[in-house]
């Protein structure tokens, strides 16, 4: 996990993808300099950032920052896999979520980050629920009755068997029975653009 931070403070989550690479969501990009490498508080080191590359794809898209430096694997610090083909997730397979955003839509960040699991809703649910904003080729739904996501939290990755399958990109701003689930940008949706950015900074 990562924080991406403005100011030293935290704004939006995100994610290693490889010792050079860090995927969020597009929307977190604006004035987020740093980056830091994390595991539950914030004690590590900055990161700067070399460059950064953005979809554009509708409103939901997610970014790629280029590290300054590579990252070193250590004890705490390692990338995640990201899916190599774009198979969907199976409806109620059961994932993972983590953030360090508010613990309340009006209260302050956490301060350790937080993980939760939940569960992939049917597409047509998602489909239903969120109508002509939601795109079945780049987006899916996620979630539990006990899981809150808020501003922060955008950013993270959406975590199934080991593999990073979603960015977490939208979500209702209420804790108390959100009326929709919440929506996540597929990964394997972008698989082209990723492969191609990856490759081509150095």
């Amino acid at each position: 996990m990562v924080s991406l931070q403005e100011n030293g403070k935290h704004e939006c989550g995100g994610f290693l993808v490889s010792e050079n690479f860090v995927m969020s969501a597009a929307h977190c990009w604006k004035k987020m300099i740093f980056i830091l490498p994390l595991i539950h508080f914030f004690t590590c080191v900055y990161h700067s950032v070399r460059s950064v590359a953005c979809t554009l794809h509708y409103s939901i898209t997610v970014i790629l920052f280029q590290l300054e430096k590579p990252v070193q694997r250590s004890r705490t610090v390692e990338w995640i896999a990201i899916p190599k083909t774009n198979k969907d997730v199976e409806a109620n397979t059961i994932c993972s979520v983590a953030g360090w955003g508010k613990i309340a839509f009006e209260g302050p960040y956490s301060s350790r980050l937080l993980e939760a699991d939940v569960s992939v809703i049917e597409t047509e649910t998602c489909k239903r629920d969120w109508g002509n904003y939601f795109s079945e080729s780049n987006m899916m739904c996620a979630g539990s009755d006990c899981t809150c996501l808020l501003q922060g939290d955008s950013g993270g990755p959406l975590v199934c068997n080991n593999t990073a399958v979603g960015v977490i990109a939208f979500y209702e701003k209420t804790c108390i029975n959100p009326p929709r689930p919440y929506g996540y940008t597929k990964i394997s949706a972008f698989l082209p653009w990723i492969e191609k950015i990856m490759g081509k900074i150095k």
